[in-house]
């Protein structure tokens, strides 16, 4: 899953945070003693089909009061409409709070383990047996933020919407409705289309249907995405839509303000017996974007009564230790399966040697260290593209040794590929004190091995500019950096999009037939044989060609004020557990 601009690119450019959401089993949430490992993530979750409201309350529960959730370095979704949403920080507060879909997560209290359950649908949907047609019932009794109940045409249209490529580029419905949903070759939306209907999902009452395009029993996972839930026919156009779309959750929108803030209060027309996954506690959330990382810590440490109420998706480096002694069990060690990588231009740096310099060149801890990141706890050395616990993942090494930082490595390989003094272009942010320091960190590094460096401020998103074929800015570029993490629990939603020719967040640009030809191939296996497959294939991917660098697996660590209750990972979006928390009056 991608995520805003800090987030999308966190190996190099922005050392802060991830693209899209997902993956991995919770666990045991809490860092216990302090972060002093890294926490692996599990491969999967209970699916439970049956699930229906209200939600199971959270122990110690109470309603009231005012939650304020500070996003240290990270600007937010530019916009909220959900068929847009693609970013974890984006969509872990959406997704909780505000806009519903098809099925959803929620936490299991006894196991700490996030589960799939339904959402608008009444179960997690009905697959013909070789998954090429799924049937969903949508729930009578969900309703919009204006009391409208919710039908399965809106759903259909929302569907329909995630098709369009002129007014959502680089959203989800480009990689999975897409790819895996019939609506006919060349459709693109309702908006654009002729006709505007996608003759391939039909509705019958509240009964929607969905034809693929091939086999794909993942389609319960993607139903939690926005994109995958209902949109109004009427006045819902694109872009405008996007500044207050109308809210279907618990709460709705009072306030927006990209960049800065997003206050949210209580939708008296969500009903909870209607939803298995969500609460409705807290009278108001205001979130508060881009914020300074060390004020944020201050706030968090000084048990004030600002302090008491807040919460932060982010803890500095400096401040864990005094964090942990400070907050208890509000302290939170979460891991996710994600991994930030270095994508060199496949088309222009075409030597794999030159390639594998780069890898021995990246200073791993000392970027980390300078970007607010804790080596061997929120950041580790990575060497595949899927991460630790995804289901039939191959520990391998691309080079048969961890790449590290080694600058004579570096320059011998340069100096057997011909390429010494080999200009990198690449783009950093320099909206914060800790990127400009992670980036000279970098900067330094590739000069020590040998490479001569073109680095290029950056504080717009980083995505928009990689898929801008006629920006100059782009062209320069030769090295994109990004942070990825899985949609749901497989690495069906980690190699296709970062491999496949044309996908919109292949920044490598790596095209291989037979990497191709096998990513074609591994879906209509048995399911069985499907992740051991994933699994080869990575291994194939990384030791052969390189297109992309993995260079770190990630946890995140969390805190929250003294009367913030419930306080919890979400291991399926790798960001907080935005639908159980309260305040202790």
């Amino acid at each position: 899953m991608k995520r805003n601009k800090t987030l999308a690119v966190v190996a190099g450019f922005a050392l802060a945070g991830s693209l899209a959401a997902c993956g991995g089993d919770g666990g045991d949430d809490n860092a216990g003693d302090g972060p002093s490992k890294f926490i692996e993530a599990g491969s999967g979750f209970e699916k439970i089909a049956d699930a229906t409201g209200p939600a199971p309350e959270v122990e110690g529960s109470q309603v009231g009061g005012d939650i304020t959730v500070h996003i240290p370095l990270d600007p937010g979704p530019e916009n909220l409409d959900p068929t847009d949403g693609w970013s974890v920080l984006g969509n872990s507060i959406q997704q909780a709070l505000t806009h519903r879909s098809l099925t959803q997560y929620r936490r299991n209290a006894e196991s700490g383990d996030m589960e799939l359950v339904p959402d608008l649908a009444t179960d997690l949907g009905t697959p013909n047996d070789d998954y090429t047609e799924w049937k969903f019932t949508i729930r009578d009794d969900a309703t919009w933020e204006n009391g409208k109940p919710i039908t399965a045409e809106e759903i259909k249209f929302g569907i329909e919407r995630s098709f369009d490529v002129e007014n959502f580029p680089g959203t989800p419905g480009q990689e999975y409705s897409v790819k895996n949903i019939d609506c006919g070759e060349g459709y693109t939306g309702p908006y654009s289309s002729k006709p505007a209907d996608c003759s391939g999902i039909t509705v019958d009452g509240q009964d929607i249907t969905i034809k693929m395009t091939r086999p794909f029993p993942d389609m319960d996972f993607w139903g939690s995405f926005m994109a995958m839930g209902p949109i109004p026919l009427e006045g819902s156009e694109p872009p405008a839509y996007g500044a207050k779309p109308l809210s279907n959750g618990p709460y709705k929108i009072q306030e927006f303000r990209p960049n800065e803030t997003l206050v949210l209060a209580k939708n008296p027309e969500w009903k909870p017996e209607s939803d298995p996954g969500r609460h409705q506690y807290a009278d108001t959330w205001t979130f508060k974007f881009d914020a300074d990382q060390e004020k944020v810590d201050a706030i968090l440490l000084s048990d004030s009564a600002e302090s008491q109420t807040a919460v932060s998706n982010r803890v500095g480096a400096t401040n864990v230790s005094k964090a942990k002694d400070a907050l208890g069990d509000n302290f939170i060690q979460q891991t996710g399966q994600c991994v930030s990588y270095l994508a060199p231009d496949y088309t222009k740096i075409t030597d794999i040697k030159i390639r594998k310099a780069i890898a021995y060149a990246f200073d791993y801890e000392n970027i980390w260290l300078a970007g607010g990141q804790v080596p061997n706890v929120t950041r580790i050395p990575a060497s595949t593209i899927m991460p630790p616990g995804m289901s039939g993942r191959k520990e391998y090494q691309p080079d048969g040794e961890q790449f590290t930082f080694d600058p004579e490595k570096a320059k011998s390989l340069l100096k057997e590929a011909g390429a010494e003094g080999y200009k990198l272009s690449f783009i950093y942010d320099d909206s914060a004190p800790e990127l400009v320091d992670a980036n000279a960190q970098q900067v330094k590094g590739f000069e020590a091995a040998g490479f001569d460096v073109e680095a290029i401020a950056y504080q717009e998103d980083a995505y928009e500019l990689f898929g801008n074929k006629t920006s100059p800015i782009n062209k320069k570029l030769n090295l994109r950096t990004v942070n990825w993490c899985s949609d749901w629990p497989s690495a069906y939603t980690m190699i296709p999009p970062l491999v496949t020719k044309g996908s919109q967040y292949n920044t490598a640009f790596f095209d291989e037939q037979e990497v191709q030809d096998r990513i074609d191939e591994i879906p209509t296996l048995p399911l069985e044989e499907q992740a051991g497959a994933w699994g080869d294939l990575d291994e194939m991917i990384g030791t052969e060609y390189l297109p992309i660098i993995p260079t770190a697996y990630r946890n995140d660590l969390f805190g929250a004020g003294s009367k913030i209750g419930g306080f919890t990972g979400d291991a399926a979006m790798s960001a907080i557990n935005y639908k159980d928390l309260y305040v202790v009056k």
